[in-house]
């Protein structure tokens, strides 16, 4: 019986709503057999993770994902299967954490600007761990009444043009994909289909990420649909890239992202963790 890989998840140590525990409890309920925790520029969750999965029948994997900057564009790479405890990745993470405080706190003087009161203060109080994010702010958001979810906040406040809109400082992709190769893991693209990348911006993008001696790509992701799946998928035939799976699962209560309906890799390509096996 093949097993059931999700390599793309959240918890409380970045801006999933569920504690890496009961992430990992979660999961395992909702069949998970491998479960990778890539919390945003932080692996302190996965120590927990680990532990939590010991008295279960889940293998957690370390992960990260890294917040990096291409030509203009912030992009996610995912690294999997890490040392969550390498030096040079942690220096690199601890730069992007402190570019995201300040991005935090100058969002929170924008929407202060535009009529929105503390919204820092509320943000941070909501972040169990130090990554104050665009999610904490968004669930504020909601709870204060000014959005009814996610979606609606990021289009009326969190996207260029919009008054709670601060571009990110992240890590040249190059420089993600080094940490990520120095803690012995491996690089992939996160959810690229929601970038809107035109066809000749994601070969270039792509050919770059290789270049840079990256690996994969995340072919099925919660946020893909059926169709940019398997646009994804022809990518990775094209390219020869370790293909992966990941729900980008933070909160039980987003309906449209779930671990169990998560749909399985094309079987002609190669998944990310015949690699690891």
């Amino acid at each position: 019986m093949s097993l059931f890989y999700d390599l793309h998840s959240h918890s409380s140590a970045s801006d999933g709503r569920l504690s890496p525990t009961e992430l990992v409890h979660y999961a395992r309920q909702q069949g998970v057999d491998v479960l990778a925790l890539t919390d945003h520029d932080i692996t302190s969750g996965i120590s927990e993770a680990k532990q939590a999965a010991s008295h279960l029948a889940l293998k957690v994997i370390a992960g990260v994902e890294i917040s990096v900057i291409w030509r203009k564009q912030t992009l996610h790479i995912l690294g999997l299967n890490i040392d969550p405890d390498n030096a040079a990745l942690l220096a690199g993470l601890g730069k992007i954490r402190q570019a995201r405080l300040w991005r935090a706190q100058e969002m929170g003087r924008r929407l202060a600007k535009a009529g929105f009161s503390d919204l820092y203060a509320a943000a941070h109080a909501i972040a169990n761990g130090e990554n104050v994010t665009r999610t904490h702010f968004a669930r504020v958001l909601i709870e204060q009444g000014h959005a009814k979810d996610m979606k609606q906040v990021f289009k009326r406040f969190i996207v260029p043009g919009k008054p709670g809109y601060v571009a990110g400082e992240w890590a040249e992709m190059a420089q993600a994909v080094e940490w990520i190769k120095n803690a012995g893991g491996i690089s992939v693209i996160a959810h690229p289909a929601r970038y809107k990348l035109s066809a000749t911006k994601m070969r270039m993008m792509i050919d770059e990420f290789m270049q840079a001696g990256g690996e994969g790509i995340e072919v099925i992701s919660g946020s893909h649909s059926k169709n940019e799946s398997q646009q994804i998928a022809a990518l990775a035939r094209h390219y020869n890239l370790l293909a992966s799976r990941g729900s980008d699962f933070h909160d039980p209560a987003i309906p449209y992202i779930n671990m169990q309906t998560l749909p399985v890799l094309p079987n002609d390509l190669t998944p990310v963790w015949a690699v690891w096996q």
